[in-house]
């Protein structure tokens, strides 16, 4: 049974959590923390809380103004370093210290910021559909943003958006609620924060196990983006999530759940 977790970040940022856990839980055993991407709600993680909720903490993370929790910040919150808040926030409302991080997309780039905060309290990160550096990411970020302010709504941009992430079938109605749920004020500020950072410099910083995963048929960030941060972390692998795309997690939840269950397990990282 997945439960919620409300909590008021310092700079008055309403965020939560989508919970799951086994019915006694070891205060030392492994918490698992999932970020989901710009376009998505911490529901995109329900197949894995669905998984891994028996045998280990787990906490989808609810970022500031994604549609989910309300009232939205001021959009001028809407930063990468709110992002990071956001999850501390949450984690010390669950009374976590340390966790392993796995981020789609955006929430790969809340680990870096996360890194650069909080190392200490990290067990070790899996980075999926996710980027150092997006190229040419400005002009990207604006691109989309005119494609929000040409549709008029979010649900119309969202339709329109969906047919571009090489989903499944059966993944457009989800991924069309998820994303149409946003204000178009806020929606705009996280694609500026998401898509205009640059953490090369310290990738060889992050000493945690780290993995590194990506989708077969991602357009959005394909393998390059995903083998540069494994080829900068020295710790970390690589993996493809085979008949998936941008959120493979989503996509394809049985092979990225068995790449991710095996991760957990290496000695390094189990707990």
């Amino acid at each position: 049974m997945i439960a919620t977790l409300r909590a008021t970040t310092p700079d008055g940022a309403a965020v939560g959590a989508r919970v799951a856990s086994p019915a006694s839980v070891d205060p030392a055993a492994t918490t698992l923390v999932f970020v989901h991407g710009v376009g998505s709600t911490a529901a995109i993680w329900d197949p894995q809380l669905e998984a891994f909720g028996g045998e280990y903490r787990c906490l989808a993370v609810e970022l500031r103004g994604n549609g989910a929790c309300t009232p939205d910040p001021e959009p001028s919150l809407v930063t990468r370093s709110g992002f990071a808040q956001d999850v501390l926030t949450v984690l010390d409302r669950a009374r976590v210290d340390r966790f392993t991080l796995v981020g789609c997309s955006l929430g790969g780039v809340v680990a870096f910021e996360l890194w650069e905060r909080a190392d200490r309290r990290f067990e070790a990160t899996v980075i999926l559909g996710s980027f150092a550096r997006y190229p040419d990411g400005q002009r990207y970020a604006d691109a989309i943003a005119a494609a929000v302010r040409e549709a008029g709504s979010m649900r119309v941009f969202a339709e329109r958006r969906a047919v571009q992430l090489g989903l499944p079938p059966n993944r457009y109605a989800a991924t069309i609620e998820q994303m149409a749920c946003k204000s178009v004020s806020c929606y705009l500020a996280a694609t500026q924060a998401t898509w205009t950072g640059d953490y090369r410099s310290m990738l060889a910083s992050i000493a945690a196990p780290v993995l590194v995963a990506y989708g077969r048929h991602d357009k959005v960030a394909p393998r390059a983006l995903s083998e540069e941060i494994a080829a900068g972390i020295p710790s970390a692998v690589l993996a493809e999530i085979p008949d998936a795309g941008h959120v493979a997690n989503a996509d394809n939840p049985a092979a990225f759940n068995a790449i991710l269950r095996d991760f957990l397990k290496r000695p390094d990282v189990l707990r």
